[in-house]
């Protein structure tokens, strides 16, 4: 997770997944999207990538990206935002 509070004017946080494979992109993108739904009754205000490469969901305040390996070591978003404070997450 990166705090791109003092960075960017359009969210708060990045939070970067990685699944194994396109399936498990779109699994996981499903699974955060049916939980904040459940448990926050919250609705990403828009989706991107139903290829599974590179999956986004746009909740405002946080900005969720799920990549497969070679995309996330294509796009390096950790890598461009380096100077945001990370929080990794088991």
């Amino acid at each position: 997770i990166l705090d791109m509070h003092e960075l960017v004017t359009y969210t708060d946080f990045l939070v970067l997944c990685t699944g194994r494979n396109a399936r498990l992109t779109r699994r996981i993108a499903q699974e955060i999207g049916f939980k904040l739904k459940q448990e926050a009754g919250v609705l990403p205000s828009g989706t991107e990538g139903a290829s599974g490469e590179w999956i986004l969901l746009d909740y405002l305040d946080f900005v969720v990206h799920i990549f497969t390996p070679e995309a996330r070591d294509f796009y390096r978003l950790d890598v461009l935002w380096k100077q945001a404070p990370a929080e990794p997450v088991e």
